[in-house]
């Protein structure tokens, strides 16, 4: 056998066994961090009821994080307070501590803002995690509705950021984290008033970001698709006309469970990344498109809007 085709069939699973090895160690000793990285830090999460806000709870409740858990109602928060203690040693972790908190009641925020500092004297991560969501066509959604969801989406969450970022800057530390929507890097039909809020949240938490890191404070936002519990089970493809339209907005593949999500939020906290997107590549592909073909992507849009009318109308 010729000696550098002897060499090769050593060499070759050697250095596969020690990428592996590589990878699993790096792969633990990320998993080990994230599990510590939190310790003793006060937390707060907004939404701490929805699918995503529980999950985060018991993560970083399990980590061994002074949870502060936010929602509209104080029986389910007191629930899933219980639920997290029962589920963990008391020795090392400490009981969550819940507030009351409706972005849709923006007279009630001062209250609530005022409840979350008192809780601990200060905070170390805040994450948004609230989002209220509609469909409808422009013309059919009323004032009423469209300023409902710029207060739970944009006003209730910059309300809150500003009530509790004297207290971060006075300490020079703090991590501030946006979990967002795609449609907050681009809007799709039927979603105008969400999609509007979705970019203005994003615009504000992009220009606080240059604003407030002389004092140490991190700003991350976090835009995916859509949270979905069977986001990883196998579902039937779409049956639009226009392909491209149904791989884009098709509703059942195309999200992320709330355990992959958390994972996601659990790496932005550690690594203090600026921004990171959640989505296959065909979404990835249409941010791009928008910014660099904008006429191909608005005539993409307006045919799946008449697709789906035709497919209605059949």
């Amino acid at each position: 056998m010729d000696p550098t085709w002897a060499t090769t069939i050593l060499v070759v699973p050697c250095v596969v066994v020690l990428t592996a090895g590589f990878f699993y160690l790096y792969g633990a000793i990320i998993n080990l961090l994230s599990k510590t990285s939190v310790r003793n830090k006060v937390v707060v999460i907004t939404d701490a009821l929805s699918g995503l806000g529980k999950e985060c709870a018991a993560v970083f409740h399990k980590g061994g994080a002074r949870l502060i858990l936010c929602g509209k109602s104080w029986e389910k928060l007191e629930d899933l307070a219980d639920e997290l203690a029962n589920a963990s040693d008391p020795s090392a972790t400490f009981p969550p501590k819940i507030v009351l908190l409706d972005f849709g009641d923006m007279d009630s925020m001062a209250e609530a803002i005022a409840e979350i500092l008192e809780c601990y004297g200060c905070l170390d991560v805040l994450i948004f995690n609230s989002s209220m969501k509609v469909k409808a066509p422009a013309q059919s959604l009323s004032l009423e509705m469209d300023k409902l969801l710029m207060d739970n989406n944009y006003f209730g969450p910059i309300t809150l950021a500003k009530g509790v970022l004297p207290s971060m800057i006075s300490r020079r530390s703090g991590h501030l984290l946006l979990v967002n929507s795609i449609q907050g890097k681009i809007a799709v039909p039927f979603r105008t008033a969400y999609a509007a809020s979705k970019h203005a949240v994003q615009a504000f938490f992009d220009c606080l970001r240059s604003e407030v890191e002389e004092f140490g404070i991190s700003v991350s936002t976090i835009n995916h698709t859509f949270i979905s519990c069977s986001a990883s089970q196998t579902t039937e493809a779409a049956t639009s006309k226009s392909l491209l339209w149904s791989l884009l907005f098709t509703r059942k593949p195309r999200g992320v469970s709330p355990d992959e999500a958390t994972t996601e939020i659990v790496r932005t906290l550690n690594n203090k990344r600026k921004e990171v997107l959640i989505a296959p590549s065909l979404p990835k592909m249409a941010i791009y498109a928008r910014s660099f073909f904008p006429n191909m992507f608005f005539a993409v849009m307006a045919a799946g809007v008449k697709n789906s009318a035709a497919s209605e109308n059949m």
